[in-house]
């Protein structure tokens, strides 16, 4: 079988639910592989609410549908305050990043408490700046930021992640909306830790099966590398 944008290969599947310091109850799905214990943890930050963004966006739900089966790599995705998917309904009101701190803390808690591997966050463009924002001084393994667009993060908030042992992957697109590799590397030059990832061709959305797979590969690539490359076929077990 090609894998395409609807492939949802094995895996288990458990639906959760998160509870935040400040006592809301978030909603989230927690994939893992079918057999044995994860290689890694990606905990997946969701894009802006207020513009679509939910648990459900699509690199999102292609990486917990897929990294399971394909690079052994558990994946929690969940809805901020305030949003829905199918899934059903978060608690609470956006809050513009601020508020959303709590929602990542009870996250980190969640895999913390299942015993899980210390896990990679994984943001995409405002998920980026909860992350950066909130993460620099959490046991992390390390940190990738899907089209970071440094609307809400501040040079404070970036020094904050010096001295922070974990690596921080920012992978931008060449086309993005808002920041462009040219522009990143002068904006993160102030973190000279970090690493920019330019991926040629790509867009602020990660739109179409190429663009997505450039992603995954990448993050395998960081998260689990011995798992390259990843396959475009699935093959089922008999």
């Amino acid at each position: 079988m090609e894998i395409r944008s609807g492939a949802m290969l094995p895996a288990r599947r458990e639906e959760i639910e998160l509870h935040t310091e400040d006592g809301l109850t978030l909603v989230g799905e927690l994939a893992l592989p079918l057999e044995g214990e994860p290689s890694a943890v990606i905990l997946c930050l969701h894009p802006l609410p207020t513009h679509g963004g939910f648990m459900d966006s699509h690199v999102l739900k292609k990486a917990s549908n897929r990294l399971p089966a394909l690079a052994g790599i558990g994946v929690l995705r969940f809805n901020f305050r305030g949003v829905s998917a199918p899934r059903g309904t978060s608690e609470g009101a956006f809050d513009g990043g601020v508020g959303e701190r709590f929602d990542l803390l009870a996250a980190l808690q969640f895999l913390r408490d299942r015993g899980l591997p210390t896990p990679w966050l994984m943001g995409w463009s405002f998920g980026t700046e909860v992350l950066l924002m909130h993460a620099a001084h959490e046991e992390i393994a390390g940190a990738i930021l899907l089209s970071p667009p440094l609307h809400r993060a501040s040079d404070e908030h970036l020094v904050a992640w010096h001295g922070n042992p974990a690596p921080l992957v920012a992978v931008v697109p060449e086309f993005d909306d808002y920041l462009r590799p040219d522009a990143a590397r002068e904006r993160f030059a102030i973190l000279p830790e970090m690493q920019i990832v330019p991926i040629p061709g790509g867009k602020h959305l990660w739109v179409g099966e190429t663009q997505v797979r450039q992603v995954l590969n990448e993050v395998v690539r960081l998260v689990n590398p011995e798992a390259l490359p990843l396959p475009n076929e699935w093959h089922e077990a008999e």
